[in-house]
């Protein structure tokens, strides 16, 4: 059976909003961080119970909840049931097969995006889904393990560098946005550079270990490609700024 259908296979019967993890299984605890801030102020902290994070839902200062870890589905369901989420976003949110995407709710908007990192170990692209969920003071980000590309964005809210202490809580979510279409541009050249090798191997030595690496970088390409497509919506429903969580103070 092929792994895709093995994955939504545990989902068959359920009804609509139930649930049920689909990606890689682990074991690790689930982690909690928040920062809040604002020009004046900053607070920063680890947690591991859901409920520290319930009070920063209504404060006049911006606040970035991360969790890593999707697995204990009960941490979802949590928040979701503070900050009023819709179990359809939960659904998605411990779905890992889910496509870049944006949903506008009104009071909060839902973003899907697929954040890639180059294995330097097994020499290929490695691929970790992240949602965002950006309310009017708050952004919750959802990812599927420890370790991101967001390490420059804490640094610059600890350091109260350039505008983002200044700036609201959709300042903060394209500066993650960003951060993660920056690092498709680290994935692009590293396979420029694979490119490159593999042309000046098969141009002096044609082997068909060759033909196995084409076959591999043709396969990182057409994954490289879907990945970024999609964002194009994304990117553009927030150009147009038409939700309300939108400031037109803030510049993409």
């Amino acid at each position: 059976m092929p792994k895709l259908i093995k994955k939504k296979s545990k989902k068959m019967g359920l009804p609509p909003g139930t649930l049920v993890h689909i990606g890689k299984k682990r074991m690790e605890e689930v982690k909690i961080s928040i920062i809040d801030y604002d020009e004046e102020h900053l607070q920063e902290k680890e947690t591991k119970s859901i409920e520290e994070c319930f009070p920063y839902k209504n404060k006049p200062t911006v606040t970035w909840i991360n969790v890593d870890g999707l697995h204990e589905i009960k941490v979802v369901e949590e928040i979701g049931k503070c900050f009023n989420l819709h179990p359809l976003i939960l659904e998605d949110i411990v779905d890992t097969d889910q496509r870049p995407k944006i949903k506008d709710f009104r009071d909060y908007i839902f973003i899907v995006l697929k954040m890639l990192y180059y294995d330097k170990e097994d020499n290929e692209i490695q691929v970790e889904q992240v949602s965002l969920i950006l309310g009017k003071n708050y952004v919750i980000s959802f990812q599927e393990r420890e370790g991101d590309v967001f390490n420059a964005i804490r640094e610059r809210i600890r350091n109260n560098i350039g505008r983002i202490r200044k700036l609201g809580a959709d300042y903060l979510v394209y500066a993650l946005i960003d951060a993660i279409i920056d690092n498709y541009f680290i994935i692009i050249e590293k396979l420029g550079e694979k490119i490159e090798n593999l042309e000046d191997k098969v141009s002096s030595r044609p082997k068909p270990a060759n033909l196995r690496v084409i076959h591999r970088l043709k396969r990182d390409l057409i994954f490289l490609r879907k990945s970024v497509w999609p964002l194009r919506e994304v990117i553009s429903i927030l150009e147009r700024g038409e939700s309300s969580l939108i400031l037109e103070s803030t510049n993409v």
